[in-house]
């Protein structure tokens, strides 16, 4: 039996003073530029995955937690943190989050759940040969940025003006925002950067887009447009605007639409990568993979509370329609 440091995760030294010593138990770290609260779902995810694979936490593996809730700033320290307990893995959601955990070592094996572009952040040297101490797994965030705005486009065609929420010193988000410029140069539409750095970024840089012609909003997932996501639904439900992540979690929490990669569908593929790595793989043996399934989700209950009208041919290809 091992107590909990909180009502969900069980804290280091709690576990170790209870644990079997005849038992062998691996220590796994996570680092997280999010929150707790909106990482919960994918960890869930996770867990059950490990947890079929043999590793149950509590038991024969612990699990470190740590998250920056939203304040990038607190990521290298954070990351720091879990080389010093010298945990056996250390698992990474985001760009932010990858290069610090790449930067605070160069021996702990390190399993990328979700990174939007490994490759052209520098993360590793190639899908197939990624070299190093770190691998996993992209959700070619970038690359379907393109995709993305044609799809906003076709459901609303009149939008001319798209506000990106993105904070520009995450890694991919750069790439993000080029690959959707290329896009709307082809479909005549304007880009309006809404930058935000850190969690009081927010209201002045949302602000900003009223009065400024803006149709819809595209999010760029983040670190710290991950952890402030409900600021961001609640200001475009109160302007009426259509808003569009590329996080998987969005439409479920009251945004528009979503299209991409099911996060919690990685999140159970990285607890693979961290079975065979605890099992003796080397990272660099193991090629970074790319999603090959994508959705489109489609929340009709805000698109209603907005007034705003889904075309049937859009509404007929969604994965999911919430009502």
């Amino acid at each position: 039996m091992f107590c909990l440091a909180t009502s969900n995760y069980p804290s280091h030294n709690c576990f170790a003073a209870n644990a079997q010593p005849s038992k062998k138990v691996f220590w796994v770290g996570y680092l997280d530029g999010s929150s707790a609260s909106g990482s919960a779902g994918l960890l869930d995810a996770f867990r059950q995955r490990l947890h079929e694979l043999g590793h149950t936490e509590g038991q024969n593996i612990v699990i470190e937690y740590r998250f920056a809730e939203g304040k990038p700033e607190r990521i290298p320290d954070l990351a720091n943190e879990l080389v010093r307990l010298k945990v056996d893995i250390i698992v990474v959601s985001g760009g932010t989050a990858s290069s610090a955990a790449k930067g605070a070592t160069r021996t702990i094996p390190i399993v990328m759940a979700a990174a939007a572009d490994p490759v052209g952040t520098g993360l590793v040297s190639s899908l197939a040969r990624p070299g190093g101490n770190i691998t996993g797994l992209t959700t070619i965030s970038a690359e379907l940025s393109g995709k993305r705005l044609e799809l906003l486009k076709e459901t609303f065609p009149r939008v001319s003006v798209v506000a990106v929420v993105l904070n520009p010193k995450e890694p991919g988000s750069a790439l993000a925002l080029k690959e959707m410029e290329v896009a709307a140069q082809a479909l005549g539409m304007l880009l309006q950067p809404v930058e935000v750095k850190g969690v009081n970024d927010f209201d002045k840089a949302l602000t900003s887009v009223i009065g400024r012609q803006v149709g819809a909003l595209m999010v760029i997932r983040g670190g710290v447009t991950n952890a402030n996501e409900a600021r961001i639904v609640a200001f475009a439900a109160q302007n009426r605007l259509p808003a569009m992540s590329s996080r998987s979690g969005f439409a479920e929490a009251g945004g528009l639409m979503f299209y991409g990669v099911n996060d919690a569908d990685l999140y159970r593929r990285a607890a693979i990568y961290v079975d065979k790595i605890l099992k003796g793989t080397k990272p660099a043996e193991l090629p970074v993979e790319q999603p090959t399934k994508f959705e489109l989700i489609i929340n009709l209950k805000t698109a209603k509370q907005i007034g705003l009208t889904i075309p049937p041919n859009v509404l007929a290809r969604a994965d999911k329609v919430i009502r």
